[in-house]
């Protein structure tokens, strides 16, 4: 499909639909002489558009568009093939007329705010020097079993999406597809998403539609030395793509992302060989035995972050064949997670001494064994409300304090707990589900703070980044002096 239009979320071949669709219901209230050019010339870009829109693909936000145009067609073309010359034109009376060209303006209307409530989503352009480059790698740990098939012998596999500063790519180049390398694996993902969150199909029928800001296999950056590295875990049954928007902003700025997909626990997870794997994970009703659950499943997620590490330390060696060969620096990484991935991040810090910071984004700390870690740590939260689990921030509180270094805890007013990933760009911007802050605002915000955190504890820039992150919301700042 061509380019979706920014902000009205309707490409230009949509917009002729719905302009055409307008001009039929209103030709009915020109002058006589007028109607039947407007009818005509309304008409033919109706169909011509609908015609070509059916060939690329038709929405389904347009169905109703459709409806009202199919609606009005006939009342407005055939007083116009049945006109004899020398004889005024037939039209209905305007009480008549009118209670329909009302209804027909209303479903024509209901196409374009269902476009907007549930668009093709359109990512943020980086803003860094750099150009963004992508590629998926899967590994496979022989020194850990896959738990879910221990009976088979399996050893855990992961797959992992990198984002890496790289050189601008030629005019034209084709933008990387969202939630898998092919529109194939895209449709697989955002069905297994909308099955797991249990929402309607249509809510998120435009999402594998969408491309990103990055490249497939460019070629990396000459420029920025050695990029340190920022490893990601999603939320439960969430997927590796879920927080792209961030991953390319952060690479844009000179880092290297890899965000992990975890088997059968991330919602949908397409091995290189096609296998897709869905998630095995789902509440049993019992609060104690889910918390156990999770607790177990956040440790098996802290040592793939770990595994994934080494794997780009050998990587970088060259033991792993790879265009970045040379050019990352795993002794400044960050762990970093949402939801439970951000528990995950946690996790792995405390156990893991390699990782430098750690930032968790509204993620409950399930460690069972919380002892005092090295790194600085931020944590983002969303809002804090009734329906806030009480344990949530004394819990978080508690971690943080234990944190030998200086650490944070920021809660952004207006966030909601999706608000930290891709969701506001494309789902219905229903505040308790992906905040108020907005779709242009909400990526913005988290690729902001987290930039200040990252460039003062990886990068060792000057300045405290307190100040930043306290422009952006309710900053608790938790010291080492006063940690004991």
């Amino acid at each position: 499909m061509t380019e979706i239009i920014t902000g009205l979320h309707m490409s230009p071949l949509e917009v002729l639909v719905l302009l055409g669709a307008v001009a039929l219901v209103v030709a009915r209230w020109l002058p006589l002489a007028a109607r039947p050019s407007v009818t005509i010339a309304a008409g033919s870009v109706l169909v011509l558009s609908v015609f070509v829109l059916s060939v690329v693909g038709l929405r389904w936000q347009m169905l109703p568009v459709l409806a009202g145009a199919a609606l009005v067609l006939p009342f407005a073309v055939l007083p116009v093939l049945r006109r004899r010359p020398g004889r005024p034109a037939w039209r209905a009376r305007w009480w008549l007329a009118l209670p329909g060209s009302v209804v027909c303006v209303g479903l024509i209307a209901t196409g374009p705010v269902a476009a907007w409530a549930c668009p093709v989503p359109v990512f943020p352009e980086p803003t860094g020097n750099f150009a963004v480059g992508t590629r998926v790698m899967q590994w496979t740990d022989p020194n850990r079993p896959e738990t879910a098939t221990a009976e088979h012998g399996d050893r855990r596999t992961v797959v992992v999406q990198l984002w890496y500063p790289a050189r601008k790519s030629p005019a034209g180049a084709q933008p990387g597809q969202y939630l898998g390398r092919t529109r194939q694996e895209a449709r697989t993902v955002s069905d297994a998403l909308a099955r797991y969150a249990g929402l309607p199909g249509l809510l998120v029928d435009g999402v594998p539609r969408a491309h990103t800001r990055s490249v497939f296999d460019a070629p990396v950056a000459d420029a920025g030395g050695r990029f340190p590295v920022v490893l990601f875990s999603p939320g439960l049954g969430g997927v590796r793509t879920q927080n792209t928007a961030w991953a390319e902003e952060l690479a844009g700025n000179g880092y290297l992302v890899a965000a992990l997909d975890h088997p059968y626990d991330s919602a949908a997870v397409v091995l290189t060989d096609g296998t897709t794997i869905h998630t095995e994970i789902a509440s049993t009703g019992n609060d104690d035995e889910d918390d156990r659950r999770a607790a177990e499943t956040t440790g098996i997620r802290a040592a793939d972050l770990s595994f994934v590490l080494t794997q780009l330390g050998r990587l970088d060696r060259g033991e792993i064949a790879d265009p970045l060969t040379g050019r990352l620096d795993t002794g400044r990484a960050a762990a970093t997670g949402h939801s439970l991935g951000g528990g995950a991040a946690l996790q792995a810090a405390r156990q893991d001494g390699r990782f430098a910071a750690v930032i968790n984004m509204d993620g409950y700390p399930r460690d069972p064994d919380p002892r005092p870690f090295h790194q600085p740590a931020l944590a983002l939260t969303q809002a804090i409300g009734p329906q806030t689990d009480p344990r949530y921030l004394p819990r978080l509180t508690e971690v943080l304090k234990l944190s030998t270094a200086k650490s944070y805890r920021l809660t952004i007013p207006g966030a909601a707990h999706l608000t930290f990933t891709d969701a506001p760009l494309y789902l219905p911007p229903v505040p308790s589900v992906v905040g108020s802050l907005g779709r242009t605002e909400s990526p913005r915000v988290v690729a902001a703070t987290t930039l200040a955190f990252l460039n003062t504890t990886l990068r060792h820039e000057p300045g405290d980044p307190t100040g930043v992150l306290s422009t952006y919301g309710d900053l608790s700042v938790y010291r080492p002096d006063s940690n004991r």
